[in-house]
């Protein structure tokens, strides 16, 4: 299995599109942060046929130590899910 890399994907976008090395790592960056803002703004991000990133708030809750058994608080805060479209879910199976 192998893992892409934000180069693997600028490197996709320059074969494919055929601007420089330079522009299609912007154009890469451009679209990572907007979705990082989007995100950070509270705000879900659909993008057709690949998935949905959503916010999700969790509550607080009373967690174990495995190592020690010891009892400790896991505080509230807000995690970011991702749910794949049917089209990629489809592709992959």
């Amino acid at each position: 299995m192998k893992t892409v890399t934000r180069v693997n994907i600028t490197e996709a976008i320059y074969e494919e599109i055929g601007l420089s090395r330079k522009d299609s790592g912007d154009i890469l960056d451009m679209v990572i942060d907007e979705v990082c803002n989007e995100l950070a703004s509270g705000n879900d991000v659909k993008i057709s046929s690949f998935g949905t990133f959503a916010l999700r708030k969790k509550n607080a809750r009373i967690g174990r130590n495995p190592k020690t058994g010891e009892e400790a608080e896991i505080t509230p805060r807000t995690v970011i899910s991702f749910k794949p479209s049917q089209i990629l879910r489809k592709s992959v199976n």
